[in-house]
């Protein structure tokens, strides 16, 4: 059967916040079966404990951040992302500041670190949440949507008149019964441009971002010596955020995720719409091999497990 999925041993990092620009120590450690992902922010007396829910998402400016009883934590969505590309369901995420560390801007470190930990199969069979009819959000020209499949796929555009993105590419298409998260993913960086960071910072935003963890743009290219990390990255990362927004519902999802300029704030919307249908989703689980749908069978591909 398919199996929920923790790591062996805890592991610990340090960095910046992309937002506050402040110093932030991570630290990932094993969970029981059924526990989900927990969030500590440990800097805090007394500590406090934020579950992963989408509900629990308050502040979705530049990036996705829950918020419990007067304390945030922001940019969730690249961790979350990675969790979910790599099918872990259960884990405690300690955190002594207000913002997940950025890294390098994309899953690749948050990947790196889980793998380093060790990645084990529990005692238990995963849990998916399973869409059964189809579930739409519009903002305007931007939109998301949600609809049966068994597997999950996701299919995104983006529109900037922009020469760099132009050329890269606004379109992907990602089914990870075929392709790999790891490969095709995880890798791509968030981005933004020159013009927008003084009225980012200004909100108090962007404070820690530099050219070692987002791609930067002025109004003609890409300002980054080593240029881009993948084909049509812009919308790759979007894609990954869209994964980690979407992991926030507290299992994996078999759906269609397709979506047009969608964000954070839009993706959590859908993630609330669907919800709050009861006819719209179900939990399932697949104990026996020959009950588990061909294109689920093959999300998650065998790690080395120690």
């Amino acid at each position: 059967m398919l199996k929920q999925r923790t790591l062996k041993t805890l592991v610990r990092a340090t960095g910046v916040g992309l937002h506050s620009g402040e110093k932030v120590t991570l630290v990932l450690r094993p969970a029981a079966v059924g526990t989900g992902i927990v969030f500590t922010r440990v800097d805090l007396t007394p500590p406090v404990v934020i579950k992963a829910d989408p509900y629990a998402v308050g502040d979705t400016r530049m990036a996705s951040c829950l918020e419990k009883d007067g304390a945030k934590l922001g940019t969730v969505e690249h961790l979350m992302s990675a969790l979910a590309g790599l099918g872990i369901d259960n884990l405690y995420v300690d955190v002594d500041a207000e913002e997940i560390p950025i890294m390098d801007g994309s899953a690749a470190p948050f990947v790196f670190l889980l793998q380093s930990a060790g990645i084990v199969e529990q005692n238990a069979a995963k849990r998916f949440l399973r869409v059964k009819k189809t579930v739409e959000v519009r903002d305007g020209d931007k939109w998301a949507r949600l609809s049966p499949y068994d597997g999950f796929r996701l299919e995104f555009s983006i529109r900037f008149n922009h020469p760099a993105v132009d050329r890269s590419g606004m379109e992907v298409a990602v089914d990870f019964a075929d392709q790999s998260y790891i490969r095709d993913i995880a890798r791509a960086r968030t981005f933004g441009f020159t013009h927008d960071v003084e009225a980012m910072r200004a909100q108090g935003l962007a404070l820690g971002g530099s050219l070692d963890n987002a791609i930067v743009m002025d109004e003609y290219r890409v300002l980054n010596a080593e240029g881009l990390r993948l084909p049509a990255e812009f919308v790759r990362h979007k894609v990954l955020d869209a994964i980690g927004d979407l992991y926030l519902a507290g299992a994996p999802m078999l759906a269609l995720f397709s979506a047009h300029k969608s964000g954070h704030a839009l993706n959590n919307s859908l993630l609330r719409a669907l919800l709050a249908d009861a006819e719209a989703w179900e939990w399932v689980s697949f104990d026996l091999p020959e009950k588990t749908p061909a294109r689920v069978a093959r999300l998650y591909p065998d790690l080395q497990f120690t």
